[in-house]
């Protein structure tokens, strides 16, 4: 089990979603051990994915650093992160990562394009020890359990007739994320798409790259990809939420009615106690690595 990058660089040219305005972003190779580098080529800024870089999580998981931000970086890293990808630079000359169709199938496309390849060192992953759990008063939750696999378990209630009660539950593998998860778009609502384009944000949002419900329907003329689209793309922000604990996880993540806000809150509490969780080695960690090998060729075979 070694690390991972492309094997080339690929580059794409789409429309941020807030700004509306075109946006060029190249995917780079890096070595072993450099981890995912955000680069914004117009300001001259390197920002590591980290933690730390977090600076907003209302809208979208948006980083910074030295007053310079990424916006919306959480559909290209549930790609990456679904992939396996340990070490990339991404190189972008807006402040905001394309949208593509609201979905992350665009960027699996991308790294299939470019390919996968596998580095000198030995990959990491984060194993789940103990639970860590956030809750709000309204029963939100987002919790990490100790599992030996890698599982994602999310669950939602919208008081609306296309959506109510919905749950998925995604055993990790590429095969599996790339049918189920990845195709499933982001979602808002009209009179919210209204109001966010008043004060200026949404201008690049459409039908042609997102869900939009009124509130009795899908507005969609294509109607939706799947019958729980909504909770398989809370499951899709959920994993490019997760690429933030820097390494793969090994373990179950669970929410209830979860947000990129609660995630953000997720990772950092994980990391507050080193008996929460384990960097584990998977050249030496055979049940773990056994997990990814499986997860990884069903798709590559």
């Amino acid at each position: 089990m070694k690390q991972r990058t492309i094997a080339k660089s690929i580059e794409i040219v789409g429309i941020g979603l807030h700004k509306g305005v075109p946006v060029k972003m190249k995917l780079e190779p890096l070595d072993s051990d450099m981890g995912i580098v955000f680069y914004r080529v117009d300001a001259g800024v390197t920002i590591p994915l980290k933690r730390e870089n977090v600076v907003d999580t209302k809208m979208a998981t948006v980083i910074g650093k030295d007053g310079v931000v990424i916006s919306t970086i959480e559909h290209l890293l549930s790609a990456v992160y679904a992939y396996g990808i340990d070490n990339l630079r991404v190189v972008i000359d807006n402040d905001e990562v394309p949208v593509l169709d609201g979905s992350s199938a665009g960027y699996c496309m991308l790294i299939e394009e470019a390919g996968i390849k596998e580095l000198d060192k030995s990959k990491k992953a984060i194993k789940i020890k103990k639970q860590v759990e956030i809750t709000t008063p309204e029963g939100k939750r987002v919790t990490l359990k100790p599992s030996n696999r890698i599982v994602y378990d999310f669950e939602i209630t919208f008081d609306h007739p296309a959506i109510g009660k919905q749950n998925f539950h995604f055993d990790y593998s590429i095969a599996e994320y790339k049918e189920n998860i990845s195709r499933a778009r982001t979602f808002g609502f009209l009179h919210e798409v209204q109001y966010l384009r008043s004060i200026g944000l949404a201008q690049g949002g459409s039908m042609e790259n997102a869900i939009v419900l009124d509130q009795s329907k899908v507005l969609n003329p294509e109607g939706l990809r799947f019958d729980d689209e909504f909770v398989r793309h809370k499951i899709l922000d959920a994993i490019g939420d997760m690429a933030l604990l820097e390494y793969t996880l090994v373990g179950e993540y669970d929410a209830v009615a979860g947000s990129h806000h609660l995630n953000h809150l997720l990772t950092k509490k994980l990391y507050e106690d080193e008996s929460n969780y384990e960097i584990i080695d998977l050249e030496e960690a055979t049940s773990e690595a056994v997990v990814f090998e499986m997860a990884y060729s069903k798709v590559e075979n």
